[in-house]
């Protein structure tokens, strides 16, 4: 195999030509019936074995309802991981990852559905000489996590004294702060802190990466990431559906819970966190927790905080019905799907900097982004008409798709007249590297199966993001309906007046 099929991420930190590969282990996945395991886990553990980052001896087994057998749950995988794995299908590949597969039918209050996934991990560890290595990963609903931790406690298999023994969360990692902290008290009293991997999706992007190399590795940029230069930051994450299946799971929770807690103060912390003094799990957390710690929604919850909800609309030329009409969905319900607010950091670098983070469903267009937006020029040598189509010079880290950089800045017209007019110069990873990116999921799992921890957010930025967003959600609580934005635009009318009272407008992707 070329070196060009080895993406970066997987590659062995001691020999850039090598993969890394993980040792024996077993990985035990709860929810495996779910459409994230479909989708993305299943897939993702697919690829990293096309890829040969994992060991001969490596074991997957499914926990689920489906009265299936090991056969019937292989089979019924197999079409998922066809159509959603990155890399090409292989059937040796899939034979000898098959080999490690075992299904374990069973429901997380029976305590003999947890007595058969102990006695199969016994027997897999006895038949590869996995020795004790298991993860644990928990694509379930936060509801069920104390159930399932208590179980797995119950009949011994967090014990850490024979291989090592991890778990795998998902978000939301709890709905508030007092109750993330319940949850931390029953995760953290079945696993040590350092075999709690909390996974944000985010943070094995590659750009999110990225922008790391960006900002420490290029002289020209870091001298201007600051309030000298940058007026305005905004964070966007916007999708082009609606909620889909989703609404058992969405309905209460809402797009500032499910998106703006973690991964969007995620991004704002690495966008705005001080130069580490490496890159080492203990020195990145540390300066996205001064981060963190310095933010909040400051003055008047309401001027610096907008929500709403999808109504009828069009999306890409077909209609769409609104929220409040999808399957499932209570008519009378107050949840979000459009959220924003208005972040300050009280720090040298940023102070009277907004940071400015929203997220939406059934936005015209999928992007996430984030875009540094620089003062104005303190002198214009042009009269009013040369500018009218010059607007502001920008930094846009693009998250997804399109995985990339541009910088937007004001260039003359070609003709006669000084006429100045916003272009892009962009930077693309897949024109640029004939590298292919892993998916996120392959970079996260093969880290918790390494136990490779820096892309981990820790309990400590868990609750410092809650203790930012509470007062908002507290605010949208007691404030009724959101908003109605028709289905297909940028968001409700609020929104724009929350930028627009303190001079500030939203930058359209």
């Amino acid at each position: 195999m070329n070196d060009a099929s080895w993406n970066n991420p997987l590659r062995d930190d001691g020999d850039r030509r090598l993969p890394r590969i993980a040792g024996p282990s077993v990985l035990v996945l709860f929810g495996v019936t779910g459409d994230l395991s479909r989708k993305k886990l299943l897939p993702a553990i697919y690829d990293l074995a096309n890829h040969g980052a994992l060991p001969p001896g490596f074991g997957l087994i499914g926990f689920g309802r489906r009265d299936w057998s090991t056969e019937q749950f292989i089979a019924e995988i197999a079409p998922s991981i066809r159509e959603n794995a990155r890399t090409p299908f292989r059937e040796e590949v899939w034979r000898q990852l098959t080999n490690g597969v075992r299904f374990v039918q069973g429901a997380f209050d029976d305590t003999d559905s947890f007595r058969r996934l102990r006695e199969t991990l016994d027997d897999f560890d006895a038949e590869h000489g996995i020795g004790g290595n298991h993860a644990f990963y928990l694509s379930i609903p936060p509801k069920n996590f104390e159930q399932v931790i208590g179980q797995l406690n119950t009949h011994g298999m967090t014990d850490q004294s024979r291989g090592w023994k991890r778990a795998i969360i998902e978000k939301p990692f709890g709905h508030d702060l007092a109750s993330s902290q319940v949850l931390n008290d029953v995760v953290s009293a079945a696993f040590p802190a350092e075999s709690v991997f909390r996974i944000d999706h985010y943070l094995g992007k590659e750009t999110v990466q990225n922008m790391l190399a960006f900002r420490f590795a290029n002289m020209m940029y870091e001298p201007i990431w600051n309030r000298n230069f940058v007026s305005d930051v905004q964070i966007t994450m916007a999708e082009d559906i609606g909620i889909g299946g989703r609404a058992g799971y969405y309905d209460g929770v809402g797009a500032a819970r499910d998106v703006i807690q973690n991964h969007l103060f995620q991004l704002m912390a690495l966008a705005a966190m001080e130069e580490p003094n490496s890159f080492s799990p203990t020195d990145l957390r540390r300066e996205k927790e001064k981060v963190l710690e310095a933010s909040a929604v400051v003055g008047d919850l309401r001027s610096h905080s907008a929500n709403g909800q999808y109504a009828a609309g069009y999306q890409g030329g077909r209609e769409v019905i609104g929220f409040l009409q999808e399957e499932g969905i209570n008519p009378t319900s107050v949840t979000e799907t459009y959220a924003a607010i208005r972040v300050d950091i009280d720090s040298r670098r940023w102070a009277g900097v907004p940071f400015f983070l929203r997220t939406a469903k059934r936005a015209p267009r999928r992007i996430t982004e984030i875009a540094l937006n620089f003062h104005r020029t303190p002198h214009m040598p042009f009269s009013q008409p040369d500018i009218e189509q010059l607007g502001v010079n920008s930094l846009v880290l693009r998250i997804q798709p399109n995985e990339g950089i541009q910088m937007v800045f004001g260039a003359k017209v070609p003709g006669t007249q000084m006429e100045i007019r916003q272009v892009g110069m962009d930077f693309s990873y897949t024109g640029s590297f004939t590298e292919s990116s892993p998916e996120a999921y392959e970079r996260l799992i093969l880290d918790v199966l390494l136990g490779d921890p820096p892309l981990f957010p820790q309990q400590r930025e868990v609750e410092l993001s809650w203790q930012i967003l509470d007062p908002v959600l507290d605010l949208w609580a007691c404030s009724g309906t959101p908003e109605q934005y028709p289905a297909g635009t940028w968001g409700p009318a609020n929104s724009d007046a929350m930028l627009a009272r303190d001079g500030y407008a939203w930058r359209r992707p």
